[in-house]
């Protein structure tokens, strides 16, 4: 962040008391309360209808969000002089949600669940983007996965990285394509109910570093990656984080489910929707993708340790879902 970034602030209609660097971003003390400046670097459509959103959420009520503030010119975001692009937004002094606190995952869970209700727009509104696809995504996936073993077969001599991931490709890829193979069956009754009239997104990155705790109680940020797609995925992001510290414990995870479900109940399909995310190996995907994708020449042994515990929970990982799907999972 440029401190040079703080004289674009005079392009908005606000007294600025104090300003401090905090998360790649610069917080601003304001007559209207705590404000965050930061760069962005999306398109104009995006952040439109991210302002929409957001506006939306305010206007329910539900939850406390973030909301972009406009510049003087009604302008959603500003340049500098050398063409960064930056937005401002409303902000909270606090800190972020404690994964290791069951009450606080529970409370992380029911606000997911008040604030999906909210995350609608009708069909016809300008500049929505395509759906997203969960199958292409994964058939996208699986290409890659493929590409990476191939890598390693040829490979010479191999760490014990690699070995390791080489032992375990079969068996993970495996699974990648059964799960894509049933999730096309899913995906063609999905299309049959989908409801156009109306288009639900998701936050997009609901993690507990954007959910945090403050004097006025917990405020909602970073819905740049918003999109439209079932809202189980930020239900399955959110489970996948805290089932992976939990050893998908089938206690916790039965919690988590029923707490959403105390504020929205889920349909049958979207409970489908949730088993096949789960089961997708993705953590295994961006091991592996990462090592692909970056310099072999050293590999941290922070990957190594990542491979190990996937692989040693994976049986408590298919135990899990046999138990909390057990309808579901001969789908």
């Amino acid at each position: 962040m440029n401190d040079r970034a703080v004289e674009l602030l005079e392009q908005y209609e606000i007294e600025v008391q104090r300003t401090r660097k905090g998360r790649g971003a610069i917080v601003c003390d304001t007559d209207q309360g705590c404000l965050i400046l930061k760069e962005y670097t999306g398109n104009g459509d995006r952040i439109r209808l991210q302002d929409r959103l957001l506006q939306r959420i305010s206007e329910e009520g539900m939850v406390q969000a973030e909301r972009i503030v406009p510049a003087r010119d009604g302008a959603l975001s500003v340049r500098d002089a050398e063409g960064t692009e930056y937005v401002l937004k409303t902000w909270t002094e606090g800190r972020e949600c404690n994964i290791y606190d069951r009450t606080e995952c529970g409370m992380a869970v029911s606000l997911l669940a008040r604030l999906h209700p909210c995350m609608t727009l009708p069909g016809d509104t300008p500049g929505l983007p395509a759906p997203f696809s969960p199958e292409k995504e994964y058939e996208k996936h699986n290409r890659e996965l493929k590409r990476v073993r191939k890598y390693l077969k040829q490979k010479g001599q191999k760490t014990w990285f690699e070995i390791c991931l080489l032992n375990a490709f079969d068996y993970f890829l495996e699974k990648a394509q059964e799960v894509t193979e049933e999730w096309s069956q899913y995906s063609s009754q999905a299309q049959a109910v989908r409801d156009d009239k109306t288009v639900t997104f998701c936050h997009g990155d609901y993690q507990y570093h954007n959910i945090l705790k403050g004097n006025g109680g917990w405020f909602l940020v970073n819905f740049e990656k918003c999109l439209p797609d079932n809202p189980i995925r930020d239900l399955y992001l959110l489970m996948r984080k805290l089932l992976e510290k939990g050893n998908w414990s089938v206690p916790l995870g039965t919690e988590l489910l029923e707490t959403y479900e105390k504020k929205s109940p889920l349909p049958a399909i979207s409970r489908i929707d949730l088993y096949y995310r789960l089961a997708y190996p993705e953590k295994f995907w961006k091991i592996a993708n990462f090592y692909y994708n970056s310099g072999k020449a050293w590999i941290p042994g922070r990957n190594q340790e990542k491979l190990e515990k996937l692989i040693a929970q994976e049986k408590e990982k298919q135990r899990f879902l046999d138990e909390v799907f057990r309808s579901v999972s001969g789908v």
